[in-house]
């Protein structure tokens, strides 16, 4: 059996990286091997592209060429990690993947459709998430947690922005979600993290379950 790619998205406190190792230590459980993986970043190339980017460095040169840093870092990520770990049958979890670029440059960005989607198709050649986990709540109280979170240390390059930036973020990842329902799950975020991680587990087991099936004809 081939393996899955499994992506966390949604706004800023969100819980993400909470419910990744969640749900990474719920399927090495049941004996899979687990990739848990981020972006911008998860290779060698790609996280010298994070800094650059979370800095705020090239936020002066515009949506459009921050949405370039992000398609070179994804295009060495999938590459380098992402892919390889598909075609030898394990799960890869990644922190943010294609649908944050479409929500954060394209849609906020107010960048060319056309433009987002060639960028996205030479990025990611092929390689589209099998299951989309989109964790919902709302604007304030993610950057409450956000905030909490951080706690001394400085806002990076998106957190810093305004609430109402980022609820029409949160309305463009509802959107997403709503256009690709077999892919994507809206999870309510605004919740105890064992509820949440429990409606994930049953979700991506599922998904596994489906993929075995299909193997096996």
């Amino acid at each position: 059996m081939s393996g899955l790619l499994i992506t966390f998205e949604g706004g800023e406190g969100a819980g993400k990286s909470t419910q990744i190792l969640a749900l990474a230590d719920h399927l090495r459980a049941q004996g899979f091997e687990v990739i848990v993986t981020r972006e911008p970043g998860g290779s060698a190339g790609a996280e010298a592209v994070r800094h650059v980017i979370l800095s705020g460095a090239a936020e002066t040169y515009g949506p459009a060429m921050e949405a370039l840093l992000f398609a070179a870092a994804r295009s060495d990520h999938v590459d380098q990690k992402i892919r390889p770990a598909i075609e030898a049958g394990q799960i890869v979890l990644c922190d943010r993947f294609i649908d944050s670029s479409r929500v954060y440059q394209g849609i906020s960005g107010n960048l060319d459709p056309q433009f987002m989607q060639s960028v996205e198709r030479i990025a990611i050649d092929g390689t589209m998430p099998d299951l989309t986990f989109i964790l919902d709540i709302p604007a304030d109280k993610g950057l409450a947690r956000a905030g909490l979170r951080r706690g001394t240390e400085v806002a990076d390059r998106f957190e810093k922005e305004t609430i109402a930036t980022h609820e029409a973020r949160r309305q463009a990842f509802l959107a997403i979600a709503a256009s690709e329902p077999q892919r994507c799950k809206v999870i309510d975020a605004d919740r105890t993290v064992d509820e949440i991680s429990a409606e994930i587990a049953a979700l991506s087991d599922a998904a596994v379950k489906q993929r075995e099936v299909s193997a096996h004809g």
